[in-house]
């Protein structure tokens, strides 16, 4: 956790919301230092709400602005913004955009896979017009029906 507040109050917090490393009395680019520094070793998240957090936002693979009590600096600057300030939306936001991938990821398959099979049967002369557009059509609704599914999540 890296925070502009006192050490003491960073540990404290850190405590309650189980996190283990609490670093306090930073400044923004002592932030954007950390944010770079643990870059190195993967991808980086960062959550924030104030001007302080901007540069360390823009500078981690995926930031989340707290939406709420956030500036618009922090907002306008994140990926994501959390409309309230409930830290535990993080990992459902992670598991919905992981669905939405995979959904994403069959709907295309399914539809270059229609279109591959339909382009055979042109070439072959098996395929008629009213076929395709059937075939066009269901795509079509195959795929949203799929992309649907994600409202259950």
């Amino acid at each position: 956790m890296l925070t502009g507040d006192n050490p003491h109050t960073a540990q404290a917090i850190a405590r309650q919301a189980g996190i283990d490393d609490a670093q306090g009395n930073l400044l923004p680019e002592d932030k954007l230092r950390e944010v770079e520094r643990l870059a190195l070793d993967g991808k980086v998240g960062m959550v924030g709400d104030g001007i302080n957090d901007a540069p360390a936002l823009a500078r981690a693979d995926i930031g989340f602005a707290m939406g709420a009590a956030g500036t618009d600096t922090a907002i306008e600057t994140a990926d994501v913004a959390l409309m309230d300030d409930d830290l535990r939306k993080i990992p459902t936001f992670v598991r919905l955009s992981q669905a939405t991938a995979r959904v994403l990821m069959q709907n295309i398959v399914l539809a270059l896979g229609i279109k591959a099979v339909f382009l055979v049967l042109t070439f072959t002369g098996q395929a008629t017009m009213w076929m395709a557009v059937f075939a066009d059509m269901g795509a079509s609704l195959l795929v949203v029906f799929n992309g649907l599914r994600l409202l259950r999540s």
